[in-house]
């Protein structure tokens, strides 16, 4: 099938221009309730056969962008389930789950693997309608054990993105301030992004509130590994069915921050680059995980003109460009380093559970610790002096 591609409008930033779809119609309802049942079914000595017994997936009654990217989020949230949720883990996916997972994954142009666009962006609902999205008024629609500590994990994700909404919508008028050469207008756009990333500071900062390191580690994150480095699937997943790949097993990266096309964006618009090795494969791998409209609007950035040049070229001249500007690189660097501690308070600190879970290796299958402190490092060396 072909499904209407959701637009994207930079003004609203990078969670859907309107509130994920929140129900599927009842041609879905037995997946739906599939879905809403994973708590309880994770539970179950007979996980995988119930998920086996379900009937076919009807995507061809899918008949909208916020229905694909609903049945992106079940899909994807009872596949983990299947492989994640059972005494160890599954090394194979029924067609039952593996096949309409790859059709769907065909039409959104991303893998067929839970990431952050159906782990957070797709997965939110308002608590009430005439509110903002932020902390206090969102809930997951979608959880797999449930219980406050995920549920804030990845809401917090959610109010990220609502913060980083100001920065995303001043991206392309900063651009077009360069090609103007009007530094005032430059100076107020990156303000407005310093702003906006003293607020995705804030709200990071509050992740600990509600979500303990120790269940974050034994009952959130062993559902949103992939099958990439991880030492339980060394072989990957096979995706039974799917003739697209021949019987042989994949490897998809799990869910993860790198992901969310925020921290890209502004690296992008400031200039601040990754020097060639394995860390920036990865980054520019991780596009690969987001939805194609965030794709195209980040080389929609690369493409335009430098701000990061038209600063160093102009800030003699006017001091608070420069100013302004290192406010911006300093705030990515304080993010990232929260990130870093975060990292180490709730996984590599704890006690590792299992091989599925381990406390050296990201679930997006990298030496995490590694990447975020070099990922740190060089944000710093982009200051203006």
């Amino acid at each position: 099938m072909t499904s209407p591609q959701a637009s994207f409008n930079p003004q609203l930033g990078f969670l859907p221009s309107a509130d994920p779809l929140e129900k599927l119609p009842s041609d879905f309802s037995e997946w739906e309730d599939a879905a809403t049942q994973l708590p309880k079914l994770l539970l179950s000595d007979r996980l995988h056969a119930l998920f086996e017994t379900l009937p076919p997936f009807p995507i061809e009654k899918l008949g909208s962008a916020a229905e694909v990217e609903r049945a992106m989020v079940i899909l994807s949230f009872i596949g983990h389930a299947y492989v994640w949720g059972a005494s160890s883990p599954a090394n194979s996916l029924p067609a039952i789950l593996a096949v309409p997972w790859h059709q769907l994954s065909q039409i959104l142009d991303r893998p067929p693997v839970l990431s952050y666009a159906s782990y957070a962006l797709h997965n939110w609902r308002r608590l009430e309608a005439n509110r903002p999205v932020e902390l206090g008024n969102i809930a997951l629609l979608q959880n797999f054990w449930g219980g406050i500590d995920e549920e804030w994990f990845i809401l917090i994700h959610v109010d990220i993105e609502t913060r980083a909404i100001p920065a995303v919508s001043c991206l392309l008028p900063a651009q077009e301030a360069v090609t103007e050469k009007q530094s005032e207008k430059l100076i107020q756009n990156l303000s407005s992004i310093q702003n906006a990333l003293k607020a995705m500071c804030l709200s990071l900062a509050r992740m600990p509130e509600h979500c303990d390191p120790f269940i974050y580690y034994n009952r959130v994150r062993p559902f949103i590994h992939g099958w990439t480095n991880n030492p339980s699937l060394p072989d990957g997943l096979l995706y039974e069915g799917v003739t697209a790949y021949q019987n042989k097993a994949q490897k998809f990266r799990g869910e993860t921050g790198a992901q969310s096309s925020i921290i890209p964006a502004l690296d992008t618009l400031l200039g601040i680059a990754h020097k060639d090795d394995p860390l920036k494969e990865y980054l520019l791998e991780m596009r690969n995980y987001m939805p194609s409209q965030h794709r195209a609007f980040l080389d929609q950035i690369a493409s335009g003109p430098s701000v990061r040049a038209f600063v160093q070229r102009e800030h003699h001249d006017m001091p608070k460009l420069a100013e302004t500007y290192n406010c911006c690189v300093m705030l990515i660097e304080k993010f990232r380093n929260m990130h870093l501690e975060f990292a180490a308070r709730f996984i590599q600190q704890q006690s590792q559970s299992s091989q599925a879970n381990p406390t050296d290796v990201g679930t997006g299958g990298t030496p995490f610790m590694t990447y975020l402190e070099k990922h740190k490092r060089e944000t710093h060396q982009f200051l203006i002096e």
